[in-house]
């Protein structure tokens, strides 16, 4: 805490100031800083905390069927992506049980696109001998709504997969605290 408030009153008013923990989780170090009371040191702690959730989270997925816990997918997926200012596509490339082998952020855009090369992704997915892979981008805009683009993108990644028999079992779009499932949605 700082003088006249409780280290949980500063929490509140981080909390509020920057829309809740997944905004507060991105803040920049300079936006962070400039709230009375934090500093580089409080910084640094925070993005500790994020680490250790985020390994938290991936050990869970590693230890069982990803596909089983559907909870821990989306909360690893909104402490990665959520809060992001570009756009930034991810991969979770999986064995034949439908454990993570491995998370990648495969590729950065701006504001509003990433280009995706589906090529490469096929690449990464056999240089993890993945059987199986879920995909993941974010829209900094805060709207979880798939694009015309975003159903092209999965359609073409889904082909180009199985022809070296990588399946892909889902596409999450994660939007300020919303996460949208391809499957659930009957997209995929």
């Amino acid at each position: 805490g700082v003088v006249g408030k409780s280290a949980v009153d500063l929490a509140r008013e981080l909390l509020t100031q920057f829309g809740g923990l997944t905004q507060l989780f991105a803040a920049s170090e300079a936006d962070f800083c400039a709230v009375h009371g934090m500093g580089q040191a409080k910084y640094a702690q925070l993005l500790a905390i994020r680490e250790m959730s985020m390994r938290g989270l991936k050990e869970e997925l590693q230890r069982g069927d990803a596909l089983n816990s559907p909870r821990a997918v989306r909360d690893y997926l909104q402490l990665a992506l959520g809060g992001r200012q570009q756009e930034v596509f991810l991969a979770l490339f999986m064995d034949t049980q439908h454990r993570v082998i491995a998370s990648e952020e495969l590729f950065h855009g701006t504001l509003s696109q990433t280009s995706v090369y589906p090529r490469e992704v096929v690449k990464r997915a056999l240089a993890h001998n993945a059987a199986a892979v879920i995909f993941a981008h974010n829209h900094p805009s805060g709207v979880a709504e798939p694009s015309q683009s975003d159903q092209l993108l999965t359609d073409a990644l889904k082909q180009a997969l199985s022809l070296v028999d990588v399946r892909v079992l889902d596409h999450f779009i994660v939007a300020m605290g919303k996460t949208l499932s391809f499957a659930e949605k009957g997209l995929i």
